[in-house]
C-alpha cells in the first residue's frame, strides 16, 4: 500500500461524493453527517474561495444552481454567502468547520478555482490536515502549487497531464516517475476508456492507487471492484454500502 497516511487503508475504499448528493443536499453538513452515520471514513468536497479569503464547500462557481441565492462566489463576501440555502434549506459549509466537526474524517478535496489555492494551503497547515486530505484537480498548476507547498507530505491525485502518461504508460509506452499518490478518474474522458484493467495495473506496478469517479450504478460498481480498483466515489452512499457489504468488503478499518 502506498505509504501516505491518506491511503493506508484497506481497499476498496468508499468516498462520498460530495457528501453524497444523491440522498442529501449535496456539500452541505446533513450531507457529510450522513455518510459518517452509514460508516463512511472518506468524503469527497469542491472548495471556492470567497472574495474575503474563506473557503466554503461548494462545487459550482455561482450560487445559482444549488442555492436560493445568486452570483459569483469569488465576488461575494462569507457574510452575503452565508445566508444562502443549498436547496433552499441547508446553509454552505466552511471547510474549517466541516474538518472541525470530524476530525477523524478523510476528506478528498478539489480547488476549483485558482483563487482557492492559497487559502487551502493555509487552510491545510491551520488544520495540520495533511495526513487525511488528498487534493485533486482538473488543473496542473494548482497541483503543481500543493506539491511546491508541502513536497511529499501531502497526498496527490493525478492531473490531466499525469493521467495522460499514465494512460499511455499502460499501452507500453516508456514514461519516467510520477509524482502523485493516487490517480481518480472517470471511467471515461470522451471517447478514451480510462478505468481499464492496463490502466489500472499500471498505476498498481507503481504503487498508485486508483479512485474511479462518479459511481451510481451497482452493476457498473461491482465491475470496477472485480478489476481492483482501490476506491469508488459516489452519490449514493448507501447503495456502494450495500454493495460493498454483500462483498464481505464493509467496513474498512484503517492500518
Amino acid at each position: 500500500m502506498n505509504n501516505h497516511p491518506y491511503l493506508s487503508v484497506t481497499s476498496p475504499v468508499p468516498i462520498a461524493h460530495r457528501g453524497g448528493a444523491g440522498t442529501w443536499p449535496e456539500n452541505t453538513m446533513p450531507a457529510f453527517q450522513g455518510a459518517v452515520s452509514l460508516g463512511y471514513q472518506y468524503v469527497e468536497t469542491d472548495v471556492h474561495a470567497t472574495i474575503d479569503g474563506v473557503l466554503i464547500a461548494f462545487h459550482d462557481d455561482r450560487l445559482d444552481r444549488v442555492t436560493n441565492s445568486t452570483g459569483l462566489v469569488s465576488e461575494l463576501t462569507w457574510t452575503e454567502i452565508s445566508s444562502a440555502r443549498v436547496d433552499g434549506k441547508e446553509p454552505i459549509v466552511r471547510l474549517s468547520d466541516l474538518m472541525t466537526a470530524f476530525p477523524e474524517l478523510n476528506i478528498n478535496i478539489d480547488p476549483k478555482s485558482t483563487t482557492a489555492v492559497e487559502p487551502l494551503i493555509k487552510e491545510l497547515r491551520i488544520e495540520k490536515a495533511l495526513d487525511r486530505v488528498c487534493i485533486g484537480s482538473f488543473s496542473d498548476r494548482r497541483l503543481k502549487a500543493f506539491r511546491e507547498a508541502f513536497g511529499d507530505a501531502v497526498c496527490l491525485s493525478m492531473g490531466p497531464l499525469q493521467i495522460l502518461r499514465m494512460k499511455l504508460k499502460s499501452s507500453r509506452f516508456p514514461m519516467a516517475a510520477f509524482s502523485a499518490q493516487c490517480a481518480q478518474i472517470p471511467i471515461k474522458q470522451g471517447p478514451i476508456s480510462l478505468a481499464t484493467p492496463k490502466f489500472i495495473d499500471a498505476c498498481h506496478e507503481l504503487d498508485i492507487a486508483v479512485h474511479v469517479w462518479t459511481i451510481d450504478d451497482e452493476s457498473e460498481m461491482i465491475r470496477l471492484l472485480d478489476l481492483n480498483v482501490d476506491g469508488i466515489m459516489t452519490d449514493l452512499p448507501q447503495l456502494l454500502l450495500d454493495v460493498l457489504a454483500n462483498r464481505g468488503d464493509w467496513p474498512k478499518e484503517n492500518n
